[in-house]
């Protein structure tokens, strides 16, 4: 008795001293109800009832199984939008708001059955800030407008948000679509097989696996970076900043077969990485400062268009260590000019260390090379492509499983072998290599240092944040070692 009385006191100071006292924690499942506490055993129903309780600090975990959603779940009507599931809670600084898959399930959001008239459909709308989704899925949200429009699975206008290990398919939406918030990080989420063919032509214009469009100049809407995400049978493009007032980063990204339906029937665009421009208007609405986009150490793949695509830009961005095959354009700088009259080769770019290969009408277009920092490429070296350099060209690796802590598949697409000329030909632009000089392309021969260093900052900020889990396991296995030591005293 004594003995059990003092392993108990043990494991509850334990929890106290790693356990915050003001955080807690609750769970949505499919088979709860809105009704309940919220507890491991009266779980909630839905993510809407659950922002009602939570505040800065807490985690909702989310059971894994089918949710499907109705329209009666629908969170807001606002204007034209209809918001199933709004967010606009926020957490604080080291007190995110987390929505997370319970750990070793998936929870999958079936939206099909949403089909309200006349609004676009927004799955998760979020406007908080600081908050952690993750590990969920979202498939089937709808389009029901025949005119110009566009619906979402995720709709970021919050601040200091991360959207991680999200699955967003086979609907009609755009996956992730930003315009307001800074210092949002999407890291390692998919966005595949979604087109819209219901509104305009029904090839799907609007429909992007990731669209980042900050849309003012100064307001602080800074600093988004995708990270290990794929795009891929998305109706128009992979990855698209048109119109962004701030600069948008893309790296280690994959973007394959864009602006093709599953069949390879042409649809949108078909761009990999759209990065930038503000259309061909004779007066665009532009921002102050012309800004430079970040493209580095990016796969792009059998894309109907461009593979690496500047968009009419009004300014050059950076483009460096990015991998092209088998697009019709493998890199395309293609600018406007300054005073919006005309299409214009590109300038003000800088290109390092790129690598393309089997570009179906061209390997790149439109680069003023006067007026662009653009050496240490594939095509202005003395150095030849062809499949021998490549461990592997086999498209289909391109779809393999995630790694188990959601990284990118860890196999041989176009990674160099031994003894190609394509090693060691980059310029050293402040990222990790091997040998005497970078390898050209997004994969470094023989090393995972670029990943390494690029994710280590990150790594170490979802450890402590994760970390969480712990804490909640432990929390749960504590109760149930007490609840036993009680049960056999």
């Amino acid at each position: 008795m004594k003995n059990n009385t003092f392993i108990l006191i043990v494991l509850l100071c334990l929890i106290c001293f790693i356990y915050p006292a003001s955080a807690t924690v609750y769970y949505v499942a499919n088979n709860g109800s809105d009704s309940n506490t919220g507890t491991l055993s009266q779980p909630f129903l839905t993510i809407q009832r659950a922002q009602t309780s939570v505040i800065a600090g807490d985690t909702v975990y989310i059971r894994g199984g089918l949710y499907s959603m109705t329209e009666a779940q629908i969170a807001q009507f606002s204007s034209i939008w209809a918001y199933v599931t709004l967010l606009n809670k926020s957490g604080s600084s080291g007190k995110r708001i987390n929505y997370w898959a319970y750990p070793g399930e998936k929870p999958v959001f079936d939206y099909s059955a949403i089909k309200p008239a006349g609004y676009r459909i927004n799955a998760f709308q979020v406007t908080g800030s600081w908050i952690h989704i993750k590990g969920l899925e979202v498939t089937g949200v709808q389009v029901t407008i025949t005119t110009h429009t566009q619906s979402e699975c995720f709709e970021n206008q919050g601040n200091n948000n991360i959207y991680e290990m999200l699955s967003m398919h086979d609907g009609k939406a755009i996956g992730f679509y930003l315009n307001k918030g800074g210092n949002n990080l999407i890291l390692n989420c998919d966005a595949y097989n979604n087109w819209d063919n219901v509104s305009e032509n029904q090839k799907g214009g609007n429909t992007d696996g990731f669209g980042c469009h900050p849309n003012k100049y100064g307001a602080g809407y800074v600093n988004n970076v995708f990270r290990g995400c794929r795009a891929w049978f998305n109706s128009d493009d992979g990855y698209d900043c048109i119109n962004a007032f701030e600069a948008v980063t893309f790296e280690n990204c994959w973007a394959f077969y864009n602006g093709y339906s599953t069949s390879f029937a042409s649809l949108g665009d078909g761009n990999g990485f759209k990065a930038g421009g503000y259309g061909v208007s004779a007066s665009p609405d532009v921002p102050t400062v012309i800004p430079r986009n970040n493209i580095r150490f990016c796969l792009s793949v059998r894309n109907k268009s461009n593979g690496f695509y500047s968009n009419h830009h009004l300014g050059g961005s950076n483009w460096f260590n990015n991998s092209a095959y088998n697009n019709s354009v493998n890199y395309n700088m293609l600018n406007r000019s300054s005073d919006f009259t005309a299409d214009v080769p590109g300038y003000g770019h800088n290109l390092k260390n790129n690598l393309g290969y089997g570009g179906r009408s061209a390997e790149y277009s439109n680069i003023d090379f006067t007026t662009c920092n653009a050496d240490t490429n594939y095509f202005n070296l003395p150095v030849t492509v062809s499949n021998a350099d490549f461990l592997s060209v086999d498209q289909s690796l391109l779809t393999a499983a995630r790694q188990a802590d959601g990284s990118l598949p860890a196999n041989d697409f176009m990674h160099l072998v031994s003894g190609s000329d394509l090693l060691n030909k980059g310029i050293n632009i402040g990222y990790p290599f091997n040998g005497s000089a970078p390898d050209l392309g997004c994969f470094e021969a023989s090393s995972n240092a670029w990943v390494s260093s690029s994710y280590s900052l990150f790594f170490i900020h979802f450890i402590i944040e994760d970390n969480l889990i712990v804490r909640y396991r432990l929390l749960e296995d504590s109760y149930e070692v007490a609840k036993a030591l009680t049960l056999n005293k």
